[in-house]
């Protein structure tokens, strides 16, 4: 589905970027869980689920202690994105909670309010993260909040 019209030069300002990394920090207050965005020039020749599982691979996010990370995967040049959550979420919540956050996010994406779609994703999976992953005392931010920018980033 394509869906942006926004070059990545003016993707997001500084601004927007620290709004969606505070949104990331605020949403892991409540969990174990982890959250982290990769938007990417294009996906190559690959659909963007399945780029978004190798990205989140090289990124090792599978390493977090009860496999509850999510990688939400923007792809500029196709005009495309996907959420791809780990083994425990996944299990968790099922495939028609991805279908709908999906949708909305869809949604904001195609008015071009990537800024409050990002965000609004990011609650949504926080919710999600803190019912079935709830913070706990010895937790730890296992990734780091950034917004990561590029096919470079994982050469």
């Amino acid at each position: 589905m394509k869906l942006f019209s926004k070059l990545k030069s003016d993707f997001f300002s500084a601004k927007e970027q620290e709004e969606i990394k505070e949104a990331i920090r605020h949403a892991e207050k409540k969990t174990s869980g982890e959250i982290r965005i990769f938007i990417d020039h294009h996906e190559d020749v690959l659909g963007p689920l399945e780029k978004a599982e190798i990205v989140f691979y090289h990124l090792k996010m599978e390493a977090t202690v009860h496999r509850n990370a999510v990688l939400i995967y923007i792809a500029l040049k196709n005009k495309t994105f996907a959420l791809y959550g780990d083994q425990g979420i996944h299990e968790r919540v099922g495939l028609s909670y991805w279908n709908r956050l999906c949708d909305d996010l869809g949604k904001h994406f195609r008015e071009d309010y990537m800024r409050d779609g990002l965000i609004q994703c990011i609650n949504e999976l926080g919710i999600a993260l803190s019912e079935h992953f709830p913070y706990e005392c010895d937790d730890k931010n296992e990734l780091p909040e950034d917004i990561i920018f590029g096919h470079d980033a994982i050469k």
